[in-house]
């Protein structure tokens, strides 16, 4: 399944035929190991249009993640100051660290309901503090953080099992964090938020990593689920079909249909398990990547990604160079979502089957954050609406890069 036109907003789902496709079907063998089994069909070329998920596209914590992200940076760095206040020439300059693209100061003031601007002591240098709501739900949000400290690190420890040798580079455990729910400054304290069972060892290219040694056997969340059906009895190479729900209005063709019920047939391997004896060119291969990424989003808050951030996962998880694909080829598994300018891989069975997956903790904080990204709206409509022809001091607006001995300047004008 591919997308012709990346910019178009019909998606085109392609099968294709070749010899030697992305992932070949699988054709069942007695005396053969799963894992060399082939498929005597091809691929043909099947076209489908994309069809928009309303529900999908409307969930709220999900598309406000990309605009939330930078603002819970800014509210820590703000909350991390023994003043509990920052002057803008702290931030000003830091606009790429933070992910915003426009002045800082001028992403501040699009949320008062979470930043509250007041002039300093100094050359009239507008400073921020969080507001009341926002403090208190920071203070929730840190005990939040002590009360789920098992939870959080049992799903970190589950992303670093999946890796090919259970380690991980520290910045690619950096970029993830918000994924897995986790704190920005985590890493810096891996003494207090880690247990006996991770270490930090040192990879190749001169990179830090962190690594897990267990040896106890970890269940994917699609096998637990099967176990509590009784359709899974835990045993090796066994067949787990994947949980299915087709959106409104998306039908497959029928040659679809027939190689979809194929693929449920073949056997299921879990992202925790061996690997690298599947050939790359098998259905079974297919099937281990689909579960693998349907196992990284249930451990995610949203249970949903930008597509482009997994990207970087592909060297470390085994993952074949067109990993993006398993996305377009699964639509009963997994949504794309194409707002917010990006590409958001969404899985279904998240909000399809609410019973199937675990909660994040997390997901009830930053729902409340959203909140008051939606009150900001509010005030800031009000104030247009009671001040039309009010305009804001420019020297404010002009302070945004100005550094000390600018200020200087300015005072004495």
């Amino acid at each position: 399944m591919f997308f012709k036109k990346p910019t178009s907003k019909t998606q085109k789902i392609l099968l294709h035929s070749s010899q030697n496709p992305i992932f070949s079907l699988i054709n069942h063998k007695a005396k053969n190991p799963p894992y060399t089994y082939t498929q005597t069909k091809n691929y043909v070329d099947v076209y489908m249009k994309w069809k928009k998920d309303q529900y999908l596209d409307t969930i709220e914590h999900i598309h406000k993640s990309i605009q939330l992200k930078p603002v819970i940076s800014l509210k820590n760095m703000i909350a991390q100051n023994p003043n509990g206040c920052i002057p803008i020439s702290d931030v000003s300059k830091k606009g790429l660290h933070f992910d915003v693209k426009i002045k800082v100061a001028r992403f501040l003031r699009q949320y008062p309901s979470i930043f509250e601007e007041f002039t300093g002591p100094l050359y009239n240098l507008p400073w921020f503090r969080l507001t009341q709501e926002a403090v208190e739900i920071d203070r929730e949000e840190r005990r939040l953080y002590e009360d789920c400290k098992e939870d959080l690190r049992e799903r970190l420890k589950k992303f670093i099992l999946m890796s090919k040798q259970k380690v991980l580079p520290l910045k690619v455990i950096q970029g993830m964090l918000w994924y897995l729910g986790l704190p920005e400054d985590f890493l810096e304290c891996l003494d207090m938020n880690l247990d006996g069972s991770f270490r930090v060892v040192e990879m190749e290219e001169g990179l830090k990593g962190l690594a897990v040694e267990s040896n106890e056997r970890v269940l994917s969340v699609l096998q637990r689920n099967a176990m509590k059906k009784g359709v899974y009895s835990n045993e090796p190479m066994e067949a787990i079909e994947f949980p299915l729900f087709p959106s409104k209005g998306v039908r497959l063709r029928r040659k679809i249909e027939v190689w979809l019920r194929e693929f449920q047939k073949v056997p299921y391997v879990s992202p925790y398990e061996y690997y690298s004896h599947l050939d790359p060119n098998s259905d079974i291969a297919e099937k281990r990547v689909v579960g693998f990424l349907h196992e990284l989003l249930c451990l995610f808050v949203e249970h949903s990604a930008e597509r482009r951030r997994l990207l970087c996962l592909k060297k470390y998880f085994g993952l074949p160079q067109k990993v993006h694909k398993a996305f377009e080829r699964h639509p009963y598994m997994f949504y794309l979502s194409l707002r917010n300018k990006t590409c958001t891989a969404i899985l279904k069975e998240a909000y399809c089957d609410k019973m199937a997956i675990e909660r994040h903790p997390m997901l009830r904080i930053r729902n409340k954050y959203i909140n008051l990204l939606k009150e900001s709206q509010v005030i800031l409509k009000s104030r247009r609406v009671n001040n039309p022809y009010v305009e804001r001091p420019k020297l404010d607006l002009d302070l945004d890069c100005a550094d000390e001995e600018e200020c200087v300047e300015i005072g004495r004008l």
